[in-house]
């Protein structure tokens, strides 16, 4: 039996689709990295009961957070997307959550800068405030390891390669990382959106929407590139693709990087039989639902897609590429110049963010 909601919504399902092609569902995947870092920020004495966590999010990680908040006593305060949906608001206003949403816009620098810049506003107001921190702070890495624990005891220790959205790099990242430490032989394949400055691919624009989550416009101090192997660059139209079929084909009802990860999954489990490949679904599809969703006939068959293959950023084009990344470096753009911090920052300087 749970103690609270948050164990039940963090804990992922493990579901096979093909002999060897894995999927590990979650309803929310942040849950499992909020939680173990409010829990190591409490351990720690960087935050109380009764203090205030504040950050910024698209989403996922803001209702991740709020549940952390929640079970251990603490306010949240999120600035937020416009892209957070009513239903989503709703429930932060429930929970408790003070909610601040940036206006609407196309340029998701803008809006990425934006709530950054208005978080450094209301910590000089508010300096005993804690900042979270998700797109720097490896202390989100810690979540992933009782994962492992999960995946490794079902798996074994046979080749695996693991897919998925690289996001703030405390997903994917941080659950290869804490497999390897186990010993387990994984091959990380990261996904991207067409536009993201993570792998060097802000100058390809997608026409239709970037994929929130997966990708970043911004530096982001916490992805580890020496992790990654492979990247797949997957825009909207092909993304949707995936997500449809995913529902259609193996009744998964998961997100939109879910159906990106899931195509370049396909794509990996066709060019090496011999792995068991694994892809993450890191949310529902609830919130796609008329954006992607409702436009299940417009869905290319995913057998009809293939990537492009790329050996530089300067070769990558729409509506999908592929790089061999071999654990290179950052690329200069997306190097954050602050740097990630440790996971147990001492607690005044972890206040002032």
């Amino acid at each position: 039996m749970d103690d609270h909601i948050s164990d039940a919504v963090g804990r992922p399902d493990l579901i096979r689709l093909d002999d060897s092609l894995l999927c590990l569902r979650f309803e929310t995947m942040k849950v499992v990295s909020a939680l173990a870092a409010v829990r190591r920020l409490l351990e720690t004495g960087a935050v109380r009961p009764g203090d205030t966590l504040i950050d910024s999010s698209s989403g996922i990680y803001a209702y991740a957070l709020a549940l952390a908040c929640h079970r251990h006593g603490l306010r949240c305060h999120i600035i937020g997307s416009a892209t957070v949906d009513r239903t989503l608001r709703t429930q932060l206003e429930v929970l408790g959550v003070r909610l601040e949403l940036m206006r609407a816009g196309n340029d998701l620098k803008l809006d990425q800068n934006r709530r950054v810049a208005r978080i450094r506003e209301i910590l000089a107001e508010h300096p005993e405030y804690h900042w979270m921190r998700q797109y720097h702070d490896d202390i989100h890495d810690l979540g992933y390891a009782e994962v492992a624990d999960r995946l490794a005891a079902q798996l074994g220790d046979g080749p695996l390669t693991l897919v998925g959205g690289v996001g703030t790099g405390v997903s994917t990242g941080a659950l290869a990382q804490q497999l390897r430490r186990r010993g387990a032989d994984v091959r990380l394949v990261g996904v991207q959106p067409f536009g993201s400055v993570t792998f060097g691919c802000e100058h390809v624009a997608d026409p239709e929407i970037i994929i929130a989550g997966i990708g970043s416009s911004i530096p982001f101090g916490n992805v580890r590139h020496d992790r990654y192997d492979t990247v797949h660059w997957t825009a909207f139209d092909a993304a949707l693709a995936g997500s449809v079929d995913l529902l259609r084909r193996h009744a998964v009802f998961a997100g939109l990087s879910a159906g990106a990860a899931y195509l370049a999954a396909r794509w990996e489990h066709r060019t090496a039989a011999d792995r068991t490949v694994l892809f993450v679904a890191a949310d529902t599809g609830h919130r796609y639902v008329d954006s992607v969703f409702a436009r299940h006939r417009d869905a290319v068959p995913v057998e009809r897609l293939a990537p492009r293959q790329v050996r530089s950023a300067r070769e990558i084009a729409l509506p999908w590429s592929r790089m061999a990344w071999n654990g290179a470096p950052a690329p200069a753009a997306a190097r954050a110049a602050d740097g990630r911090r440790s996971t147990a920052p001492p607690a005044t300087a972890a206040r002032h963010g």
